[in-house]
């Protein structure tokens, strides 16, 4: 090899390492600017039983919480709330239900993204239990409830007075190929002789 070309092979490698470390080092950086300087929570799980345990009822307090669903263009999904709103009291538990369908002609793995407004008070709506925690299969034409269990911190700042919890549905490409293949090699397998 010529030595410009060791050098250019050189640049090129450097450049690609420097590309993934930035793109690896993006990730915590974006869950730390979300979270303490923008007052977003993207916590993924359910709240823990022993943070909503000790929260006590607010009896002289009602927030309103709106539902909202959306999915996403590539995913032939139907998906909406049971009830539009609901009045809730703060640190009491309440349980409210989506109705997701699969319009498609095969079964199809989704998942669901959440999203709180006004982001400042994401931090005081808790979920205990929510099909957004894992992936949900919905096969052709299946029509399924999907339970999302909450509770809004008695903390929540007075001057909010209506939070509202949205959801989009993605299609999960590499569930729904999985899928698909597990499918394919069990029709194979029961075709053998």
């Amino acid at each position: 090899m010529k030595p410009s070309s060791n050098a250019t092979l050189k640049t090129a490698v450097l450049v690609s390492v420097g590309a993934f470390l930035f793109t690896f080092g993006m990730v915590p950086l974006y869950y730390i600017a979300c979270e303490k300087v923008f007052g977003i929570k993207l916590e993924q799980g359910p709240a823990g039983e022993a943070r909503v345990a000790g929260l006590a009822v607010d009896e002289d307090r009602m927030v309103t919480i709106e539902f909202d669903a959306t999915v996403n263009s590539k995913l032939p999904w139907e998906f909406k709330p049971t009830q539009l709103s609901m009045q809730v009291r703060p640190g009491q538990v309440y349980e409210m239900n989506y109705i997701a369908r699969n319009v498609g002609d095969h079964a199809i793995v989704g998942n669901a993204a959440p999203s709180v407004a006004p982001s400042t008070a994401s931090t005081f709506f808790n979920k205990t239990e929510c099909f957004c925690f894992t992936e949900q299969m919905l096969g052709a034409g299946e029509e399924r409830l999907m339970p999302v269990r909450f509770i809004v911190d008695p903390a929540l700042p007075d001057n909010v007075r209506t939070l509202t919890l949205s959801y989009t549905f993605y299609n999960n490409d590499v569930a729904t190929a999985r899928l698909a293949g597990s499918a394919h090699s069990g029709a194979s397998a029961h075709a053998a002789p």
